[in-house]
């Protein structure tokens, strides 16, 4: 695994703990939530930009992105 592989790991691993908290379920039904609405995927694949916002943005992105996903 690259330097950057482990980064997004721990990207999404702290996306998955912030949004836990947000709408208050264990971590493994967000992680569940995250991978069949392809939120990892969009999380791995913005890393560059996504990483650098604060976590409440994160967490209104990424409510925004499960709303155009229903």
């Amino acid at each position: 695994m690259s330097k950057k592989d482990i980064d997004i790991a721990y990207f999404v691993s702290f996306c998955i703990e912030q949004y836990k908290k947000h709408i208050k379920l264990k971590g493994e039904t967000v992680s569940k939530l995250f991978f069949k609405n392809d939120v990892v995927d969009y999380l791995s694949a913005n890393y560059d930009i996504l990483h650098t916002q604060s976590s409440q943005w994160l967490i209104e992105e990424i409510d925004n992105f499960l709303e155009g996903r229903r």
